[in-house]
């Protein structure tokens, strides 16, 4: 529902007033990027970012209105929410519909402008404008607009659930969920978190060089405690972008769960974070079966091997079953290339499966044992090796960002990469 900012001079005064703050439901952890073309916005919105509710969003702004926002998405992805201001008419509607041509499906926009004109609004709703803001504005009516937008009954849950999972134990499920979720967060700069759901041996807390003394587990055994600032506490932070929902791996419980147990513990973290990445673990139960299947993009990860075949079908049989109204699931092959262990080709593996892999990771023991033994991740041991690629094409194919935009090459760029090879 796109709201439209009429200021008469009685709305002025009702302005003025001290807002209703408790009617302004919290934004959940979404990325915000602001154009601004006058300080004096600029300045409302700095504030803005200051403000309780807006303490889970990551916040940039930029000057230069809607033009600096086209040239900075031909070369970058689109955050959750985009802010532009303007202090014309033609040009905004011309400048969105060159917005529309870079900018990612799913990206709010809040206009900011100086027109009161109901043909105006017209437009704006025709392209799909969130929200349309008459200037000047305060911090106050940023904070309405961007947590509004998520607030309203008919808006979308922001969170996207990508649940990664082993056609069998030790194919490197959890590395590669592990590797991709750092790609998500470092490279396609969207706030993520990592969820441990092996609770007895999980690794995420080993590759990530974290040793949170709470997790996961907390939350699992304490349901009537979930809620976006318990779960918020038990988080643990990785990277600007990345967080860790960490397993305790202790076994001193036994980890029985039935079908629903973390049904909560999912809902809370779509509501707080654009991406969450399951690390599931190699059995087959109640709860297993169900996050696969609740969730919206789904990775698995085999050996090119007899068995790994099998269990993928299994898999691929069981879910496109389940979920007849999903993409298929996909699924890459992990440890190629095993020195003197014969192996299913990539083409006999992918006409069983009848889909091919999204990548074949070769077998590098020497720099995945470096970055486990040292918990790294293999961006941070060789941010320019092949499989650092092949996580961040992972990641793009995972979060709907497939065609990520790179910046247009110069006519030297062919002699300049032929040159850093050598």
């Amino acid at each position: 529902m796109i709201s439209y900012a009429r200021q008469n001079s009685e709305e002025k005064l009702e302005a003025a007033l001290p807002p209703a703050e408790d009617h302004i439901a919290p934004a959940p952890r979404v990325s915000v990027q602001a154009f601004c073309d006058t300080v004096e916005t600029a300045a409302a919105v700095q504030s803005a970012g200051e403000d309780r509710r807006l303490g889970k969003a990551h916040l940039k702004i930029q000057m230069g209105g809607i033009g600096a926002a086209i040239e900075a998405y031909r070369s970058a992805p689109t955050p959750n929410v985009i802010v532009l201001e303007t202090d014309g008419r033609t040009d905004i509607l011309a400048g969105l519909d060159q917005l529309a041509s870079v900018c990612d499906p799913g990206t709010r926009v809040v206009v900011i402008g100086r027109v009161n004109d109901v043909t105006l609004y017209r437009e704006l709703v025709r392209r799909g404008v969130s929200d349309y803001v008459i200037a000047p504005i305060g911090a106050l009516d940023v904070v309405r607009s961007i947590c509004n937008l998520f607030s309203a009954p008919e808006a979308k849950s922001v969170g996207r659930i990508i649940a990664v999972v082993g056609a069998k134990g030790g194919v490197g499920a959890s590395t590669i969920a592990h590797n991709v979720a750092f790609a998500i967060a470092r490279d396609l700069a969207m706030d993520s978190v990592v969820a441990d759901l092996d609770l007895a041996f999980g690794t995420a807390g080993l590759d990530y060089n974290q040793d949170p003394p709470q997790g996961i587990a907390d939350a699992v055994f304490s349901p009537d405690r979930v809620d976006t600032g318990f779960i918020d506490r038990l988080l643990s932070k990785c990277t600007d972008h990345l967080s860790l929902l960490a397993a305790p791996a202790t076994l001193d419980k036994v980890y029985d769960f039935g079908a629903e147990a973390f049904d909560s513990i999912f809902d809370t973290l779509r509501t707080t974070m654009p991406c969450i990445v399951l690390d599931i673990p190699h059995q087959w139960s109640g709860w297993t079966r169900r996050a696969l299947i609740s969730a919206d993009d789904i990775l698995i990860v085999a050996s090119p091997d007899l068995a790994n075949l099998r269990n993928t079908k299994n898999i691929f049989d069981l879910l496109k079953a389940s979920r007849p109204n999903d993409r298929p699931p996909l699924y890459c092959l992990n440890q190629v290339g095993v020195p003197k262990r014969p192996e299913i080709n990539v083409g006999e593996f992918a006409k069983a499966i009848e889909s091919q892999p999204i990548a074949s990771i070769p077998f590098d023991p020497q720099m995945f044992g470096s970055a486990a033994n040292n918990g790294q991740m293999i961006a941070e041991i060789s941010a320019g090796h092949r499989t650092t690629e092949m996580f961040l094409q992972i990641a793009q194919r995972l979060t709907g960002r497939s065609e990520t935009k790179k910046p247009r090459g110069s006519l030297l760029s062919p002699l300049i990469n032929k040159l850093r090879k050598k």
